[in-house]
């Protein structure tokens, strides 16, 4: 079944999208924004110096959605985009990434040579859908792989430990500190898309499980942000 998520993404691009993409949890659902989040100018995102400035290339964009990050990146330094959506590759590669490409986040080394890039960026709270914490360590124990020694990485995700987490659509708390679990599905035009499990952490625990590859050297909650979302910026050890 085709992706509900990547066929709005596509639509939208192609001036042909029919209904809104919607995200479903429990007893709630919403509106999910495709162009401020997926075609903006990332020059408007206020995010974008921050993230900027743990960055180098060779990149890998992993979860690279339609390829806004990509299409900026791209003009500074070698930017290969990655996303498991065969749709949203094609999209990515009509609108100009150079390198966009098919892979998973969850099969890296399947994904990448080793000691291909010199940094890597996970937006979009994708590294949550590791679903568990063993896995969220695999991951990044993979992608320590398939990065340089001294490679630099920025994540995102939602603290549990932030009064507006609770809030989210598809929120679920979870017992062991600094953790919660989120549960989604998109919708879009009548059809929704397989749910997709994520496990929320807090900085600190990110912190304890990318340990001993990577260090968390820093850590940034937008003050716009009343969800308890912030960003991390990993170091290779």
């Amino acid at each position: 079944m085709p992706d509900p998520f990547a066929c709005a993404l596509r639509d939208h691009y192609l001036g042909e999208r029919t209904a809104p993409l919607r995200v479903h949890g429990d007893d709630a659902s919403r509106e999910h924004p495709i162009e401020a989040f997926y075609f903006g100018d990332p020059t408007d995102d206020d995010a974008l110096p921050w993230i900027e400035s743990w960055l180098d290339g060779p990149l890998v964009d992993l979860g690279a959605g339609v390829g806004r990050d990509a299409l900026y990146f791209q003009r500074q330094f070698e930017t290969v985009a990655v996303e498991v959506d065969d749709l949203l590759v094609e999209t990515m590669r009509d609108r100009g990434v150079e390198d966009a490409r098919h892979g998973d986040l969850f099969a890296l080394r399947e994904t990448a040579p080793e000691s291909r890039f010199r940094s890597a960026l996970i937006r979009g709270t994708q590294l949550g859908l590791a679903g568990s914490l063993a896995t969220l360590s695999e991951t990044l124990t993979a992608l320590a792989a398939v990065t340089t020694a001294d490679a630099t990485a920025v994540v995102d995700g939602y603290d549990p430990g932030h009064s507006g987490t609770a809030d989210l659509v598809g929120y679920h708390p979870d017992p062991r500190p600094g953790l919660a679990r989120r549960r989604l599905q998109f919708e879009y035009e009548g059809v929704r898309g397989n749910p997709l499990h994520f496990l929320l952490f807090a900085p600190e625990r990110l912190r304890t499980v990318a340990a001993p590859e990577w260090s968390v050297v820093a850590v940034d909650y937008p003050s716009s942000a009343d969800t308890g979302y912030y960003r991390a910026a990993l170091r290779a050890e």
